[in-house]
């Protein structure tokens, strides 16, 4: 029974290992994200962060809780939107406006009948 609680507490302890360096490495991101805050006082949070590591970890949190959340939120944003972005780049063109301009293009004569079918069935494919 003693090898059980052992297990437990070693599971436990590594699980509350891994939370805290999750929590550090999200206050480290969010320093290094805030353009409000001067470098020395990063310098300073990142000090007491490594040698009062519980204590500042708490504190941090709870001063800076709000702008954590609204910086995250923004940087989300940013990387949804360039994501949007290149998936619309390498989409390319929707199978109608690439009809559409084969079909501009034979008004203006630019390609014949025959050359405006071929581009419409490959566009439909």
């Amino acid at each position: 029974m003693e090898g059980f609680w052992e297990f437990f507490w070693f599971i436990f302890v590594c699980f509350a290992f891994v939370a805290y360096l999750t929590v550090l490495f999200s206050i480290i991101t969010d320093l290094f994200r805030d353009r409000d805050t001067s470098g020395w006082v990063k310098a300073i949070w990142i000090f007491f962060l490594f040698f009062i590591p519980f204590l500042s970890a708490l504190i941090y949190l709870i001063v800076n809780s709000d702008g954590m959340a609204k910086r995250s939120m923004a940087a989300a944003q940013q990387v949804k939107h360039a994501q949007d972005t290149y998936i619309r780049d390498v989409a390319g063109k929707s199978p109608a406006q690439e009809i559409s301009d084969a079909k501009a293009l034979l008004d203006s004569g630019a390609i014949t009948e025959a050359e405006f079918q071929a581009i419409k069935a490959k566009t439909l494919v």
